[in-house]
C-alpha cells in the first residue's frame, strides 16, 4: 500500500470510529437562586458587590466550583420591598433552580413557594420557632442552612446597650414585620429586668425619620435596631439618622457597624454565608436538606465603631473596648 493510500484509509477509519463513539454528556450547570436583602444588581455575577453574597461564593471557590462552568446563579434582590418577597420567591421556583440560599427575612416567603427545591438559610433568626424546620438536628423538610439566633441574642443586646448608656431610662427599639420575633424576645428579656422599651414599628423605608422623631419626642436615651427585611437594606440611612438625633445604637451584625453604625453584636453574616457554601455542595451531590442538621454561630463578635462615638460625643466604656472583637477608628 502506498503513503497516500495508508493516510486516507486511516483518516476514514477515525471518522467511522468517532461516528460509532458516544457523545459524552454535556456537563450539568447547575443554577443557584439567591435571594438576598438589597438591590438585584448588587448581587449579579461572579464578583457581586454583595458581601454576604461574595463570602458564598467564595465558599464555593474553596470547594473547587468555577463560576459559568460548574454554576451559575439567579439573584434577586428584595429592595426593602417585604411585599415584593413572595413574588420573589415564586418566581425563583418557576425558574426551577437547583437549590436556593436565602437571607433570613425572606424565608418565610420560601417556605409558603416550595416544598420541594432545597432552600439553604443564610441565617434564619428563628427557624423552628418560624416553623421552617422539625428541628435543628433533623430538619425534616426541604430546608437547611445556618440560624444568626438574632432572637437567642436581644436579650444579650439590651444589656450591651445598658452597659453603654447605663443612665438612658428609655430604650427605643426599631423593628419592621419581618423581624417581629426578635421584638417580642427584646420586650420579653426587658420586662423580666424592669426596663422600659419603646416600641418604634416602620412599615416602609419612608417612615424612618419619623421614628427617629418619635424617639427623641420620647426621651429615650438609647436605641436598639434590628436587621429586618426593611431595615438590614437601610442600614446607612440608619446611621446618620442615630448620629443626627444623637441617640447611642446597637445593631445586630458587623456590616452595620461599617455603614457607619455605633455598636453591634451578633454572628459573622458572612461567615455564615460562606459556610452555605458547605451546604450547597453537599445538596448538589445528593444529600437531601432533612438530613442535614441546621448549624448554629459557635461565636458572637463585639464591633465598635470609635468615629461613630465620637460624633455624637459619647465615651466608650472601657470595659466594653477590651471585651470588642473589632474596633473601628
Amino acid at each position: 500500500m502506498d503513503r497516500r493510500a495508508f493516510i486516507g484509509s486511516f483518516a476514514i477509519g477515525i471518522l467511522a470510529a468517532s461516528r460509532a463513539a458516544p457523545a459524552q454528556p454535556a456537563r450539568k450547570v447547575y443554577r443557584i437562586g439567591i435571594l438576598s436583602l438589597g438591590v438585584t444588581s448588587d448581587l449579579v455575577g461572579p464578583q457581586p458587590r454583595h458581601p454576604a453574597l461574595n463570602a458564598f461564593l467564595r465558599g464555593l471557590r474553596e470547594l473547587g466550583y468555577v463560576y459559568g462552568e460548574h454554576f451559575v446563579t439567579e439573584p434577586r434582590g428584595g429592595e426593602s420591598r417585604p411585599d415584593r418577597y413572595r413574588a420573589l420567591a415564586v418566581e425563583l421556583v418557576r425558574l426551577q433552580v437547583d437549590v436556593i440560599v436565602a437571607s433570613g427575612p425572606m424565608l418565610p416567603a420560601l417556605k409558603q413557594a416550595t416544598s420541594m427545591i432545597p432552600v439553604v438559610m443564610g441565617g434564619g433568626e428563628d427557624p423552628v420557632g418560624q416553623g421552617l424546620v422539625q428541628s435543628l438536628g433533623r430538619p425534616g423538610g426541604n430546608f437547611t442552612g445556618l440560624s444568626n439566633q438574632s432572637v437567642d441574642t436581644s436579650a444579650k443586646r439590651l444589656e450591651l446597650l445598658k452597659e453603654l448608656v447605663p443612665r438612658a431610662e428609655l430604650v427605643a427599639v426599631l423593628w419592621d414585620s419581618t423581624s417581629s420575633r426578635v421584638w417580642r424576645a427584646a420586650d420579653a428579656a426587658a420586662r423580666e429586668r424592669g426596663w422600659k422599651l419603646l416600641s418604634v414599628e416602620i412599615r416602609d423605608a419612608g417612615e424612618l425619620e419619623a421614628a427617629f422623631k418619635t424617639a427623641t419626642t420620647a426621651r429615650a436615651g438609647a436605641l436598639l435596631v434590628f436587621a429586618g427585611g426593611l431595615l438590614y437594606p437601610q442600614t446607612r440611612r440608619v446611621a446618620e439618622l442615630a448620629a443626627k438625633s444623637r441617640l447611642p445604637a446597637i445593631y445586630a451584625f458587623r456590616p452595620q457597624v461599617e455603614a457607619g453604625g455605633l455598636i453591634s453584636y451578633g454572628a459573622d453574616i458572612n461567615d455564615i454565608w460562606r459556610r452555605a457554601a458547605v451546604f450547597v455542595d453537599r445538596i448538589l451531590k445528593g444529600a437531601k436538606p432533612a438530613d442535614l442538621p441546621v448549624e448554629q454561630p459557635s461565636t458572637f463578635e463585639l464591633v465598635i465603631n470609635l468615629k461613630a462615638a465620637k460624633s455624637i460625643g459619647l465615651t466608650i466604656p472601657q470595659s466594653l473596648l477590651l471585651r470588642a472583637d473589632t474596633v473601628i477608628q
